[in-house]
């Protein structure tokens, strides 16, 4: 079911210092850059800054998992004792994601994004 680790969203207070924060660590400015969301292409894997994932999330980040259909896969994995944290989110362009509670308290992130590819350059 999951085709592999694709994205991680640090929830952040602050979005402006965390973005100037990791373009300086990563060397390379967010490709993705509004007041909502702030995304990097860290070596073809997206590492995303959430201004507002700290009321979803808590503290710590939520590491997503790509799946080919995540409402099937959230489906499959609530039979298994997994519950719904944050619901089905479409973000356009056929990117899906939802956030999961697996029965030891865990969040585990399912995305959907058809246009990840795990060969891209950094």
């Amino acid at each position: 079911m999951f085709l592999g680790l694709r994205t991680v969203v640090y929830p952040v207070r602050d979005l402006d210092t965390a973005k100037r924060w990791w373009s300086t660590v990563l060397g390379i400015a967010p490709y993705f850059d509004e007041p909502y969301y702030a995304g990097f292409n860290a070596g073809g894997y997206e590492l995303g800054l959430d201004p507002h994932g700290h009321t979803e999330s808590g503290t710590g980040p939520v590491v997503y998992w790509g799946v080919e259909d995540v409402e099937q896969a959230a489906a499959t994995l609530m039979q298994t004792g997994a519950t719904t944290h944050a619901p089905l989110t479409d973000h356009g362009g056929g990117i899906r994601t939802t956030t999961l509670t697996t029965p030891d308290g865990t969040l585990l992130g399912l995305i959907e994004n058809p246009h990840f590819s795990a060969t891209e350059p950094t």
